[in-house]
């Protein structure tokens, strides 16, 4: 078998540790299609939030020698007029990314980098935090599109949202009557990625950020269930309200169209989880012990 054109052309000029890391990275091994077909995307792709122009470009992005094999990639990019250096994690190809995970992950990188780039399917509801900081080193998580498990078939065009910082909704929790629970949702915090920056956006502005969110009253840590559900911004059912006039209860889908949750009694579990989602699907989950 000849040499991987991949390696070849991306490694000229580099020294052996990067030729070794590349090929660690990208070896035959289960899921090393999946890191090429990430690196590539996010060479091209870079990491954006929410919101058109806001996003981080690399100037480079090349491998590099991983103690843990967490952080197989580093590169370099501008916030703010200032060159910032990043060290890339990729999660898990079929599992969700821990805490544990992001600890290790940046305990390597925190020496030598300013930012940990985070890139998961999924991450767990502990990993609650969109900015996190270890010292001075700043963890930014970027959620994958489902795209990328297209593999090759998936070309690096560069268009498309393929690595989204979604953002931290900013809920509360709301006495009610009796021993009851509210839960309400007042805005997100969105990381600017050109300027390092977090901004929130809330009222009138909340439907541009958020599509939907969801309650599970009595979260198992284990399985999130869909207890309530609450979709923002323009009536998502409109058309169907039209269509289905007769058979719809008007009041139950105005209450779906809020920001303030119905009242719940205390959880069995002491826990509650809320799911928030996005207009591209990105979601972030948050647990309360209550």
């Amino acid at each position: 078998m000849g040499e991987d054109p991949f390696l070849a052309g991306l490694m000229e000029g580099d020294d052996d540790a990067h030729t070794e890391a590349l090929k660690e990275a990208t070896s035959a091994e289960p899921g090393s299609d999946f890191a090429r077909v990430v690196y590539d995307n996010l060479m091209a792709s870079g990491v954006q939030n929410t919101k058109k122009g806001e996003a981080i470009r690399f100037e480079w992005l090349r491998p590099r020698v991983s103690r843990s094999g967490l952080v197989p990639f580093e590169g370099r990019y501008t916030e703010n007029g200032e060159l910032k250096r990043a060290a890339i994690c990729i999660g898990p190809e079929y599992d969700t990314v821990g805490y544990d995970l992001v600890k290790k992950a940046a305990r390597e990188a925190a020496d030598l980098y300013d930012t940990l780039i985070v890139c998961g399917f999924a991450f767990a509801p502990e990993v609650d935090e969109t900015r996190l900081n270890f010292g001075a080193l700043t963890v930014l998580k970027a959620r994958m599109n489902q795209d990328l498990r297209m593999g090759d078939k998936l070309k690096a065009t560069g268009a498309g949202n393929l690595f989204v910082i979604f953002g931290e909704p900013d809920l509360r929790l709301l006495k009610a009557e009796g021993d009851l629970i509210r839960v309400e949702i007042r805005g997100m915090d969105i990381f600017d990625p050109t300027t390092g920056e977090v901004r929130s956006s809330g009222g009138s502005e909340l439907k541009n950020d958020v599509a939907a969110w969801f309650i599970d009253d009595d979260y198992d840590e284990e399985s999130f269930f869909v207890r309530q559900a609450y979709f923002v911004g323009q009536d998502p059912y409109d058309g169907l309200k039209r269509a289905l006039k007769a058979e719809i209860d008007e009041t139950a889908w105005d209450e779906m169209n809020a920001t303030i949750s119905r009242p719940f009694p205390r959880p069995k579990s002491g826990r509650i989880c809320v799911k928030v989602i996005n207009h591209f699907g990105d979601e972030v989950q948050k647990v309360f012990e209550v």
